[in-house]
C-alpha cells in the first residue's frame, strides 16, 4: 500500500482507535500516522504494556481493519 492511500486508510480509522484504545490522545494519532511500530509503541506506553502484549492487540485490532 502506497503512503498517501495508508494515510487516507488512517485517518478514516482514527475514530475506531479512539473507541478501541481511549488513552490514546489526538498527538498520539497524529504521530502514529498508521506506521504499525509507532502505533505499538503508543499502546504500549499509554497501558504499561509488554511490548508482544502491545504487538498482539495492534494486530488482532489490524486482522478486523486491515490497514496493513
Amino acid at each position: 500500500m502506497n503512503s498517501d492511500t495508508l494515510k487516507g486508510k488512517w485517518n478514516q480509522l482514527k475514530g475506531e482507535v479512539k473507541r478501541h484504545w481511549a488513552n490514546l490522545t489526538d498527538d498520539d494519532l497524529l504521530k502514529i500516522e498508521g506506521n504499525r511500530d509507532k502505533f505499538v509503541g503508543r499502546v504500549q506506553e499509554r497501558y504499561g504494556k509488554a511490548k508482544a502484549e502491545a504487538e498482539k492487540e495492534v494486530d488482532a485490532w489490524n486482522r478486523r481493519h486491515k490497514l496493513w
